[in-house]
């Protein structure tokens, strides 16, 4: 009965590792995504503040929301087909 024990608290506590493990990855994504917005705007010799490099912060945005939208929709296109189509791969 004992082992038994120890092996739910040993899923447990690996459980929580992986928890925890993916609820830390998420910041750093963002902030690399930052980096790389500023690099880009910088490296088109564009000087932070201005109004020019505000519009390159927000096309790269507009860009990066689009081709998420564009990933949901082949997601969702592709269950749509599977659903229609179980025959079918």
């Amino acid at each position: 009965m004992q082992l038994n024990s120890a092996k739910r608290y040993a899923a447990v506590v690996l459980a929580a590792l992986a928890l925890s493990a993916c609820a830390s990855g998420s910041p750093t994504r963002v902030s690399t995504l930052d980096q790389d917005d500023d690099t880009f705007c910088r490296a088109n010799n564009v000087a932070p503040g201005s109004s020019a490099y505000i519009a390159c912060r927000k096309d790269r945005d507009v860009q990066r929301d689009a081709a998420a939208a564009r990933s949901d929709r082949k997601q969702r296109d592709l269950g749509e087909y599977m659903l229609n189509n179980p025959v079918h791969p």
